[in-house]
């Protein structure tokens, strides 16, 4: 994978020694440019870089012939590649070797009801970076934001995955009503809905009656790998919407805890208890590339 770090003639390879090695060399695979591409990846073919993605090399980057690019496309695992020719703007990168071989991220939709701007992308960013599949806005009766940008908001999921390492880059669907959203998951799926109201409207945030269960308690029943976390607006549901998502079948109503989370705190903290629990959390992956990867 690219340039090895050299071990120093004599030393004794022990646990500190080695996990400096290790150090050394995940430092030097950072400075490395990392990009998302839509082309398809094979040995010494040409990849196919968008007009900021070549500026971005060009001039913020400053590469030149012979550097070294990461890429990675969702399908192909991620390739080291090489720039084969700068002139200008234009920028061209051949992929040399297979440097990691893809794998399926968890099957893990998430939705939200749409916050202000900066806390909508913050939601994004941190789900992709805990590994959700899909992102679904939803419209609820007390949404803040009446409109969402998809494609903005995909961007922002890109370049996420670009800095933490996926091998792909989340699906990022345009607003729906969150009724038709749920509606349309698959028959399989959990979908795990922070419900941190009671059932007595005469009572501040419903009082005690009707609590929903602890969220480490709930995905201990499940008997689905196929799963949604489900995030309403500042204020919560209203009184209609918990009792129409409470009939609905595979809906499952959990707390977060004692205290009353904001709804962005409150998806980083769902989704790092699914991962923890039925995720990928308990997986390790080599860095480095697969044995029998792909290399076309």
């Amino acid at each position: 994978m690219g340039e090895q770090v050299p071990e120093p003639k004599g030393a004794d390879c022990g646990v500190g020694h080695c996990a400096g090695i290790a150090r050394a060399y995940m430092g030097q695979m950072a400075s490395v440019p990392r990009l998302f591409v839509t082309s398809d990846l094979r040995r010494d073919g040409y990849v196919a870089l968008d007009d900021g993605q070549a500026k971005y090399l060009a001039r913020v980057m400053r590469v030149s012939v012979g550097d070294a690019v990461r890429v990675f496309n969702g399908r192909d695992g991620e390739w080291r590649g090489e720039v084969d020719m700068v002139e200008g703007r234009s920028l061209l990168v051949k992929a040399r070797e297979q440097i990691k071989a893809q794998h399926a991220a968890p099957s893990l939709t998430l939705l939200f009801a749409p916050l202000k701007k900066a806390r909508t992308d913050f939601v994004v960013e941190k789900a992709t970076e805990l590994g959700v599949c899909r992102i679904q806005p939803v419209m609820t009766e007390r949404t803040q934001a009446s409109r969402v940008r998809a494609d903005r908001l995909w961007r922002i999921a890109m370049e996420a995955a670009e800095q933490t390492e996926r091998l792909d880059v989340p699906r990022v669907d345009d607003a729906m009503p969150m009724i038709a959203a749920l509606e349309a998951l698959p028959s399989d799926t959990a979908l795990v809905f922070c419900d941190e109201a009671g059932d007595d409207p005469g009572q501040q945030w419903g009082g005690e009656a009707g609590r929903a269960q602890p969220m480490t308690e709930a995905l201990k029943a499940l008997d689905t790998a196929t799963g949604a976390v489900l995030v309403g607006p500042e204020g919560g549901f209203s009184p209609a919407e918990r009792e129409t998502l409470r009939s609905m079948d595979r809906v499952v109503p959990v707390t977060l805890g004692p205290r009353i989370l904001r709804a962005e705190t409150a998806v980083v903290a769902a989704l790092s208890l699914w991962q923890a629990m039925c995720g990928d959390w308990n997986e390790t992956r080599p860095s480095g590339a697969a044995e029998g990867a792909d290399e076309r």
